[in-house]
């Protein structure tokens, strides 16, 4: 999808919003996520349009070893993410359900409890739990 027609879309992460007013002020224009849930958002709307660079620099450094490039690209590319679910979120945590096919074209979901840090004037993703 040609990234200015992406830019007129609704948001992936089904805020309601457009793109270019939600996710894309982060993954497209460069602003720092204001909070938490926002950043979240952001994260399942990078790995819907295979942004691994903008999921990596959002990482926390202290966890960002544990995570490549070719695996999060490997992961974003190989499922087809269809929707964005929160359950709960806090100032620091963010629960959600992510639902998509996988290689297999078969339905699952992916459940995970997302702990975020605010750093340097900016949110991390830190860790997750997941089911």
């Amino acid at each position: 999808m040609a990234k200015s027609r992406l830019m007129e879309n609704k948001c992936f992460c089904d805020t309601g919003l457009l793109f270019k007013d939600c996710c894309g002020l982060y993954l497209e224009k460069n602003q720092k996520a204001p909070t938490a849930l926002a950043l979240m958002r952001s994260r399942y709307s990078a790995y819907v349009t295979h942004n691994a660079d903008y999921l990596l620099e959002t990482t926390h450094i202290s966890t960002r070893k544990y995570y490549s490039k070719a695996e999060i690209l490997k992961w974003a590319t190989t499922n087809e993410w269809r929707q964005l679910s929160i359950n709960s979120f806090t100032e620091t945590t963010v629960v959600f359900n992510a639902y998509f096919f996988d290689e297999n074209k078969q339905p699952q979901t992916h459940y995970e409890f997302s702990t975020f840090r605010f750093e340097n004037n900016a949110w991390y993703y830190l860790d997750g739990k997941f089911e």
